[in-house]
């Protein structure tokens, strides 16, 4: 069996890997912090330390690789496959950050929640993606980007939990 703290050591060597400006350490906390400010599911706090865990810019299958991640760490724990196929379903929500299944909410939130917020850290947020990018030449990522903005803006409500859109939905489509 491993130990927890070993998986979270090597988790946050992910999220501090040297090509990341958003999809860091900084972000993980900050969804976490939302999590417990939505009082989630545990499990979705699991969820959460592998959402991107895996994130290379550009690639498709960033949230598989992460959930796949999480399906092996979480068993060689002793998690019960019960708990392990929900972190693994929250985990591929997030990628197109929607879901069916509305317990995966307060997690697709958390991950958005950036996007609600006031406009220098959105500002931040922009700058940070875009070098995240750098490699994908800007005839290619800004249309990109404009999609999954579009997309946001096309839906009722950006947020699903009733606080998210209380707090964050205005701003959010302001930015």
């Amino acid at each position: 069996m491993v130990e927890t703290g070993t998986i979270g050591n090597e988790l946050l060597e992910r999220y501090s890997e040297r090509h990341r400006r958003f999809h860091d350490p900084q972000h993980l906390t900050h969804v976490l912090d939302m999590l417990d400010e939505l009082d989630a599911d545990p499990r979705l706090k699991l969820a959460a330390w592998f959402h991107d865990a895996i994130y290379w810019p550009g690639r498709g299958d960033n949230e598989q690789q992460s959930a796949a991640l999480a399906r092996r760490q979480l068993a060689e724990c002793g998690l019960p496959t019960f708990d392990i196929d929900l972190v693994a379903r929250a985990v591929l929500a997030t990628d197109g950050h929607t879901d069916a299944d509305p317990t995966f909410d307060p997690l697709l939130d958390a991950d958005l929640s950036v996007l609600g917020a006031c406009p220098e850290t959105y500002q931040n947020y922009r700058n940070a993606i875009r070098h995240e990018f750098t490699k994908i030449p800007p005839e290619i990522f800004h249309p990109a980007r404009a999609h999954f903005l579009r997309a946001m803006l096309e839906r009722p409500a950006i947020y699903r939990t009733r606080r998210c859109r209380l707090q964050l939905e205005a701003q959010a489509r302001l930015n």
